[in-house]
Formats: structure tokens, sequence, C-alpha cells
């Protein structure tokens, strides 16, 4: 990851509803969520969800894919991924071994996809 692909994430990620929307996403797993449930859940009205869905796309974060009437939204996990590795590339001074129990733990707890089934990403890392 870039810099600078790394900088449109975070900002894509420094505001709340995007935040909570990500967060959202990725507890959903690679099956992802229609729009409609985001928006339930975040009790969102469709225009709000509708930008702040489109910025995390532009960023990379979230891939969409369209079944019948519904939009379906997912986390796209290999991006988030290269976010993580980017903000740790050069850990504890070079030696990882330091924090990688505490990166471990944390990688842990998410679901990485078993399947590749998220597609629309307007970017690739």
């Amino acid at each position: 990851m870039e810099t600078t692909q790394a900088v449109e994430a975070l900002a894509a990620l420094a505001q709340e509803t995007r935040l909570s929307v990500f967060r959202l996403l990725v507890q959903a797993g690679p099956e992802g969520i229609a729009a409609g449930a985001i928006g339930e859940a975040l009790r969102a009205s469709p225009a709000t969800l509708s930008f702040h869905l489109k910025e995390l796309l532009h960023a990379g974060l979230v891939a969409s894919r369209q079944e019948g009437r519904f939009v379906f939204y997912s986390a796209n996990y290999e991006q988030m991924a290269a976010l993580m590795t980017y903000l740790t590339q050069n850990c504890c001074k070079g030696m990882p071994g330091e924090c990688l129990s505490v990166m471990e733990t944390a990688i842990g707890q998410c679901c990485a996809p078993s399947s590749r089934t998220m597609t629309k990403s307007r970017r690739k890392s």
C-alpha cells in the first residue's frame, strides 16, 4: 500500500458514520449486508448512507454486489489487512516480535473471507 492510499483509507474512516458502517461490515463477514439493513442498524437515511458508502468504496475499504434488487456491501478484508500492514510495517523498532502477539490477537478476531465473492471494489490494492 502506498502512503496516498493509506491517507485516503484513514480519511474515510475518520468520520463517525463511516467508521460505524465499516465496523458493522467487518463484523458481518464476507457475505456482507444489504444497504437497507445497514441503514436500519445505524439509523441512517438512505441519502446519508449512500454518501458514506460511496466514500468507503472510493477508499477501497468496501465492495458491493447486486443481488436482484438489493445491493450488498462487504468489507474489503484485503485492503483492511494492507492498511494494518502499512501502519505496523516497522513497528517496535524493527523488532516485530515485541508486538506480534498483540497484532495476532487483533487479526485473529477478524473473520477472513474463505472465498472471494466480493466485487466492484473501485480500487484494488
